[in-house]
């Protein structure tokens, strides 16, 4: 068995430091190590963006990405999205336009949306089913999830009606 790593990294703005052996997946650290459950597993290889969290502002399959590989990155996990109590745009435009229904894929389809809306703060339907395309649902379809992607564009411009 290879000898366990210590990796320093940064996540949701704190500096974090865990011990891990090479094998083990960014997903696997972040939940049974860190203990930060809302990154979700899906498929564990790939195919569904349930485990998606953001490594120096990109989206990253996190099932996909080596625990040793975080080292000295920085993170961004569901966890970091809110502002305390308070949803973040995205968070609430997904939770009032029903854009969820099991919760399996929502974390993922949060963390594109927030990579999306930071480098494309207005969309076109066409860019942001684009830019989804990763993640799969199998509860709700995608049209309320793109209308919440939309929506929270349109707060983060301050033009979002209800």
């Amino acid at each position: 068995m290879a000898k366990k790593r210590i990796v320093s990294t940064t996540i949701n703005g704190d500096a974090v430091e865990f011990l891990c052996e090479p094998r083990q997946t960014l997903l696997e650290i972040l939940r049974d190590v860190l203990e930060m459950t809302g990154t979700k597993e899906g498929c564990g290889n790939g195919n569904c963006g349930s485990c998606t969290v953001l490594m120096n502002g990109k989206p990253v399959t996190s099932c996909l990405v080596l625990g040793v590989e975080a080292e000295g990155v920085e993170l961004r996990t569901i966890e970091g999205v809110a502002r305390g109590s308070e949803l973040d745009e995205v968070q609430q435009a997904f939770l009032e336009g029903a854009a969820l229904q099991c919760g399996i894929c929502t974390p993922g389809f949060i963390m594109q949306t927030e990579a999306l809306l930071a480098c494309n703060p207005t969309p076109t339907e066409e860019e942001i089913r684009f830019h989804l395309a990763g993640n799969l649902c199998r509860c709700t379809g995608y049209d309320k999830i793109v209308r919440a992607v939309q929506c929270a564009a349109e707060r983060r411009a301050g033009a979002c009606h209800k």
